[in-house]
Formats: structure tokens, sequence, C-alpha cells
């Protein structure tokens, strides 16, 4: 027995030596495999067979294959170099073969070794092809975005529209030639005045001009709408890529700690081979791991729907997974009450709602010039075939003819529409007002969603975790000395890795506010772009007298 206890207490000492090293950032210290305290106990229960494997794995999916690579993960957020989430320790933490199953372990009661505590199947590796593939960046998908979302291409076709509206609105009315004939006789009488003429609408008052201003106007405001789709679609883009990111790294946080409480599961199984556990030790061990690959799986699913829609919004239709790479822990720094009164005063929904009272004032002010009549002009060559009475037998001949006319604006003279047009205007102007009220409205919370998230990733990184690893560090060494019991180290451990997932969910909020407020709220990029312009393609037809129909 003193033989035994001398090998213990060197052990120990070991094991305590190795943990006083210097711990830069957030490494943890390694997981060292337990010192049985050995007691008085029975021999341990001969081990059964192990479980054989299940027949009934997914088809296509050989689940005893899907082993994390070690030596590729994942681009995107470098848990290694994160001050307060550095990964060497996770990995020093996760087994060395990071199966979700270890291939000697049995689940098996201590007191009753033939009553099995359930299978032992292994967590799909949904992402195993993705860690080989070419890291892809936010410029990336931004170039993506640029070239294949099709709302950007929508919004510029409404600007060419709107041009060609300009165009046709500004065109002269086509002429009009025709045949006249008057004091047509026939028989023996003959005669008749017969000839062919032209006319012309000539309009007065500047009103070709004016139309075409209120399309030249309406130009200019869908040439910000393509500045507001753009700036929809790159926010809709970059929101989604740090998402996806944070979702890459919690799936490499959920795969670590699924190793940790693997290893978890093998240390007390061991502990009670020499009596240091029992039955609830065991289950309660196995509960959490089996609730890691839960966890695992369900990390996977979210970084594959974050890329799906990332992938949606930069206009690719199929998209291969790859992984990501940005520097997630540094989100931008953003002054809020400056960036809300940024918002207010220079967004492009301001910007447009002003340039829609200016299109309002060129209708008004063709409005006010309809009133003024245009000029009917006509001309005309004819043979009249009347005999001349001092010559019987000689008809009149050739002879012109002219006629202008003007509409007298006395009943009408456009007074509903140009009332209705100022009213257009009042609206307008109403309406800038309505646009910043509603910004600042929709900024106000974001600005302190943004405060907040950034206030608890900070206190994660600079408080909690460094708290939670020294809390985890000490417990570890009081177990290996005897003074602690070793589901409190597992306890630390997991507190760790939550604080470590919190820290993550805090980054993403912090981005996710961060960009919309630098993006001036916008979002909606798969949204269809809208003019304020008429969709009409029936503006001064080639027929009419120069007006918008």
């Amino acid at each position: 027995m003193k033989t035994l206890a001398i090998i213990a207490v060197l052990l120990l000492a070991t094991g305590a030596c190795a943990q006083d090293q210097s711990m830069p950032g957030m490494q943890m210290p390694e997981t060292k495999k337990p010192a049985t305290r050995r007691r008085q106990q029975p021999a341990p229960a001969k081990k059964p067979k192990p479980v054989p494997p299940q027949k009934d794995d997914m088809q296509g999916m050989d689940m005893g294959n899907h082993q994390p690579d070690e030596k590729k993960p994942m681009g995107g957020m470098d848990m290694e170099h994160m001050p307060g989430m550095q990964m060497n320790s996770l990995k020093a933490l996760a087994p060395k073969d990071a199966s979700v199953t270890h291939a000697t372990m049995t689940l098996q009661e201590p007191e009753d070794p033939s009553h099995m505590t359930g299978s032992n199947l292994p967590a799909p590796d949904l992402l195993k092809d993705v860690a080989g593939r070419q890291a892809k960046t936010l410029a990336n998908f931004l170039a993506m975005a640029d070239k294949s979302n099709p709302t950007i291409a929508q919004a510029n076709a409404l600007v060419r529209r709107t041009s060609s509206q300009a165009r046709q609105a500004g065109l002269y009315p086509n002429p009009t030639v025709g045949y006249q004939g008057e004091q047509i006789r026939g028989g023996s009488y003959g005669g008749g005045e017969h000839g062919a003429f032209i006319q012309q609408t000539i309009v007065l008052g500047g009103k070709l001009g004016l139309r075409r201003s209120i399309y030249d106007q309406q130009k200019h405001s869908d040439e910000i709408g393509v500045e507001e789709q753009t700036i929809r679609v790159h926010s809709d883009v970059t929101q989604s890529f740090y998402s996806a990111l944070a979702a890459q790294a919690l799936v490499n946080v959920r795969r670590r700690l699924l190793g940790v409480t693997l290893d978890a599961v093998e240390t007390v199984h061991q502990l009670a081979n020499v009596g240091q556990a029992d039955a609830p030790d065991i289950l309660q061990a196995e509960v959490e791991a089996e609730q890691a690959k839960i966890d695992l799986v369900r990390a996977q699913r979210e970084f594959l729907r974050s890329y799906s829609e990332l992938a949606a919004t930069a206009g690719q239709l199929s998209a291969v997974v790859s992984p990501l790479t940005g520097d997630f822990e540094n989100p931008p720094m953003v002054n809020v009450d400056q960036q809300v009164a940024n918002i207010i005063a220079n967004s492009p929904e301001v910007r447009r709602a002003q340039q829609e009272v200016t299109v309002a004032e060129a209708r008004l002010k063709d409005a006010r010039y309809a009133a003024i009549p245009d000029i009917q002009v006509k001309v005309g060559e004819q043979y009249n075939g009347e005999f001349v009475r001092e010559y019987p037998n000689v008809s009149a001949g050739a002879q012109s003819f002219a006629s202008a006319g003007i509409n007298i604006p006395i009943w009408n003279r456009n007074q509903g529409n140009k009332e209705a047009a100022s009213v257009e205007v009042e609206r307008a102007r109403q309406g800038v007002q309505r646009t910043q009220l509603a910004l600042q409205h929709e900024a106000a919370p974001l600005a302190q969603s943004y405060e907040t998230a950034r206030f608890e990733a900070d206190r994660y990184k600079t408080q909690l975790i460094p708290r939670a690893q020294r809390a985890y560090k000490l417990y570890l060494a009081k177990y290996q000395n005897m003074a602690q019991a070793y589901p409190q180290v597992l306890v630390s451990q997991r507190t760790l890795f939550q604080l470590q997932v919190s820290y993550l969910v805090a980054l993403r909020e912090t981005w996710k506010s961060a960009i919309a407020l630098q993006d001036f709220t916008l979002s909606g990029g798969l949204n269809e772009p809208q003019s304020m312009g008429s969709s009409s393609t029936s503006v001064n037809f080639p027929g009419g007298s120069g007006g918008v129909e």
C-alpha cells in the first residue's frame, strides 16, 4: 500500500507542475487522465463484449468514417488566434481522434454490467467535404451579387424605361396628310374641287419640354433607386455572410465540446472500473455526450442554412458549400448618434423622397401650362373643275387653300388638374418628413441593440471567459490533488464552452446591428425594386397632339 501511495503522489505532483505553465490568451490546460484514487473495492466486473455496429445506419453515409479532419480546420473565424477564444486549448481537450465514439468504450452500468445504457452511434459529420475546399471571403459574395442578383438589374431597367419615356414625351406631334374634295358633281355637269392637304399641330407654351422634364426628374429618382437597391443587396449579403461565419465558428466550438464530453465519458468509465464513479455518474456523462452530438448536428444544419441564404442573396441558385474566412472578432466601431443623424439626413430613401417633391413640382408646372392652346394649321393644293363664266369651256384649274385654328380656354383652363398637382406637391413634402421619422423609428432600436451586443461581447471576452477558464483550471488542479470531485471539473468545462457560444452570439448581433446602421437600415436584397413613376407605355402616342396620354 505504501508503494501505491508513493506512486500516486508522484503522478499528482507531475500533473500539478504541468498546470503551472503560463496561459497566453485563453489557452485552457490540457485535460489529464485523472489519477485513480484506488479504494477498497471488489474487483471490477468483467467487461461485456463490445456492442456490434448498428445495421440501420443512414444509407449512403458511412457513419464510422465521419471523422473530423483536424489538419484542415474550416476557414473564417480564427478561433486559435482570437483573444479570449484561443482554440489551441480546445484541441488539447478534444480526443486525438475527434470521432463521435470511442471503439474501446462499453456503455454499461457497473452495478449491473448486463444493463447497457444505450447505443453509441456517432453524430453525422455533414461538413466533412467542406474543409478541403477553397475558402471564400465577403468580397467574393459581393462580386457575385453585383453580377447575378436580379434586383440590381431590375433597378437599372427602371432607369432605362424612364429615360425612354422622357424621350417619347418630348417628341413633336406628327403631321397629318390627306385628301380633300368639295362640290363634287358627277354626270354631264362634272366640276368639283379635289386636292391634298397637310395639317400640323404647333405646340405652344413649351409644353413638350415641361412634359419631358417630368420624366427626366423621375429618371433621377430611379437612379437613386439603383443606389438604394445596391445598398439593400450589399447589406443583406454582408449580414448573411457574418451570420454564416458565426455559424461556422459555432460548429468548431460544438465539435470540440463533443470531443471533451466523449473524453469525459471515457474518463468516468475508467473511474467506475476502480470504484470512483457509479451508474448516475456514467449516465450523466453519457447524457451530456449525446446532447453534444445533437448540438453539433444542429450547428452544422444552421451553417448550411445560413450558407444557402447567403448564396441566394448573392444571386446563386445553387452553390457548393465552402469554408468562409473573415475577421469576425472585430466588428466595426459605430458612433451611433452620428450614424442615426446620417441616416435621417442622407439615406437613399430620404433623398428619393426629396426627389419625388421635385417630380411633383414638375407635374404642377406642366399642369399650369397645359391650358395654353395649340395652333392647328392646315394648308393644301386642289384642282377646281368649275367652268369659268367668261370662258364656258375652261375650268378654274389649280388653286390653294389654308386654314388655322386655336382652342380658346374659356370653360376648361385645366383648373382641376392644377389643383390636384398642387396637392401632390404637398403630399410629397410630407412624405419626406414621414420617411425621416420612419428611419429614426427604425434606427433608434438598432443603435441600442448595437451598444448592448458590443457591451456583451466585450464582457464575455475580457471578463467572463477568462474567469471561467481560471475556474476550470483550478477545479482541474484540485481534482488532481484529490480535493475536488470530477463532476465539478465537467461542470466548469461546460460553463466555459457555453460562455464561448454566448460570445459568438453576441459578436453576431454586434455585426448585424452595425451593418444595418452603416447601410441606412436598408434590407430586402431580393425584393423587387419599385419606381414612383408611371409604368405606362402609352406616353405621347404618335397620333396624339403632344400630350401625355
